[in-house]
């Protein structure tokens, strides 16, 4: 039996859209029941151009047809961000054509506002790009480094004004997304100024499991992003990985691992074609915990690691290493090549590392760089330089004229 705190709290959740077969949770302390999938609005067709205000007739028709398919299989949660290109102003028009109720639906988006002024500056052309009078769930986009942390959270900057405009009506819960480290993304959490967490957690990236724990002690809604594309791009999975979760796809079984916990409460997918629809509709439905079948997908992509036993050492302790490389991030990609065959996946993040990047820093493997590395931090017995001269190798792609 709940207590009766857990009582009265569940009494006061706001639903919106519900109907089966999909599945919802309660999004933390914004008390409102999420979809455990939401619909994410940044990959409609040519959403990167500009002007940004100038939306072309087939993204606002993808957009359309994705969102009348997402209303209709129960989906109540819509999410974009202002870094998301023409997106805010294509959903704008969108929700405005299809004369959605408002109360059918909870949006949230995002932006990274620097400065006081510039939050206002930003918020005021989302809230008129979007055709809406309230944005019932908005984050501070990307507190992914200590620098971006600092600015966020400056006395009388970004998420006091946020805060102001809460009190106004006009934002409903304040939250934040994350590409950080557990450590960055923790003390945010720690800071007890949001209500919501946009975090990265899939099979093949399990270390923010701690921050999960600590959202959940806070009451915090927990938001899974990009499980489809950095979670493995795993619509491009290749055979052995499609082998190993089969009858599900990896894209299903991912879906249905992150919401094995109570503790994950929705998870985005970038649907913009039927075909996406269908896949969804394969997630469903979940179970907490996993099913038997399910937990035998588990064990066998498990065992895979007994292929390359040196793949199990993830080298989180080595952060700030003095060469500048991700080797947390360098040896995952390694492991989820040399036991699951996802070289196309460790091609595609590697070369997206710059030692500049506030979103994915860090050198590449180069022997320049792997001869700085700092070897009295790892295990003995680890071949720390081969593996990352291994990776390197095996994933970095010359730029053409570079």
């Amino acid at each position: 039996m709940p207590t009766e705190p857990e009582s009265r709290r569940e009494s006061d959740v706001e639903r919106r859209n519900e109907r089966a077969p999909m599945q919802y949770r309660r999004f933390g302390r914004t008390n409102r029941a999420l979809s455990v999938v939401t619909l994410g609005g940044m990959r409609y067709h040519d959403g990167w151009s500009e002007p940004r205000h100038e939306v072309h007739r087939e993204m606002r028709e993808e957009c359309r047809d994705s969102v009348q398919r997402a209303l209709d299989a129960g989906i109540n949660h819509i999410e974009t961000a202002h870094g998301y290109g023409k997106s805010e102003h294509c959903l704008g028009l969108v929700l405005d054509e299809l004369k959605v109720p408002r109360d059918r639906y909870f949006f949230m988006t995002k932006g990274a506002p620097m400065t006081a002024d510039a939050t206002h500056r930003m918020l005021e052309q989302q809230l008129q790009a979007l055709r809406l009078d309230h944005i019932d769930l908005y984050g501070w986009h990307g507190i992914n480094t200590r620098a971006r942390f600092d600015a966020a959270l400056a006395r009388g900057g970004p998420v006091e004004v946020l805060k102001r405009y809460q009190e106004q009506g006009v934002i409903g819960s304040i939250g934040f997304s994350t590409h950080a480290s557990v450590r960055i993304i923790s003390e945010a959490i720690a800071t007890d100024l949001f209500d919501f967490v946009n975090l990265h957690y899939y099979y093949f990236f399990q270390r923010n499991w701690a921050a999960i724990l600590l959202a959940n002690a806070r009451d915090m809604g927990v938001f899974v992003i990009s499980p489809n594309d950095k979670g493995g791009q795993l619509f491009n999975a290749p055979p052995l990985l499609r082998r190993l979760t089969a009858p599900l796809t990896p894209i299903q079984f991912n879906a249905r691992f992150c919401l094995r916990t109570p503790l994950v409460h929705t998870l985005s997918f970038g649907m913009h074609r039927p075909e996406h629809f269908a896949e969804m509709h394969g997630v469903l439905p979940v179970s907490i915990p996993l099913t038997r079948a399910e937990q035998d997908i588990l064990f066998q992509l498990d065992q895979r690691l007994a292929v390359d036993p040196l793949s199990q050492y993830e080298g989180h302790e080595l952060e700030g290493d003095p060469s500048g490389i991700n080797i947390a991030e360098v040896l995952r990609f390694r492991r989820m090549y040399k036991c699951y065959d996802m070289l196309d996946f460790g091609r595609y993040r590697y070369n997206m590392f710059s030692p500049d990047s506030d979103w994915f820093g860090g050198e590449f493997a180069t022997p320049e760089q792997v001869a700085q590395v700092d070897l009295s931090r790892a295990p003995p017995g680890v071949p720390l330089r081969e593996l990352l001269n291994e990776a390197h190798a095996a994933f970095f792609v010359p730029k053409v004229g570079g």
